[in-house]
C-alpha cells in the first residue's frame, strides 16, 4: 500500500485550510500513514460471504407517542416576534423578493 509523503499531509492540510506547525504536520503523517496500513490489513480480510448491509444493526423507531398538549397563547408568540402582520410573524425573505 502507498504511504503518504510530507507533502501529500502539507498538500491536505493546506486544501483544508490548516495552518499546521511543523510538529503537527509530522505527526500527522505517521498518524494517517497508520490508519492507511491498518485499511490495508482490512482489505485483506475475506468478505466474500457476507453479504452487503447498509445497517449492522436492525433500525427501531425510537420516537414517542404524539401527545396533545397546551401551547403558549397566540399573543403571547407575536408578542416576542421582531415584525407581525395581523396573526403572522413576517421575516426577511430568502429566496429574493419576488
Amino acid at each position: 500500500m502507498a504511504t503518504l509523503s510530507r507533502a501529500d499531509v502539507e498538500h491536505v492540510a493546506h486544501l483544508a485550510r490548516l495552518g499546521l506547525t511543523e510538529e503537527e504536520l509530522a505527526r500527522l503523517e505517521g498518524q494517517l500513514n497508520h490508519i492507511l496500513d491498518q485499511y490495508a490489513i482490512l482489505a485483506t480480510v475475506p468478505t466474500d460471504h457476507i453479504a452487503p448491509t447498509a445497517q449492522t444493526i436492525e433500525l427501531e423507531n425510537i420516537l414517542r407517542e404524539d401527545t396533545t398538549r397546551p401551547s403558549l397563547p397566540v399573543e403571547a408568540v407575536l408578542a416576542n416576534a421582531a415584525d407581525t402582520d395581523g396573526s403572522f410573524i413576517v421575516v426577511p425573505p430568502i429566496l429574493g423578493s419576488e
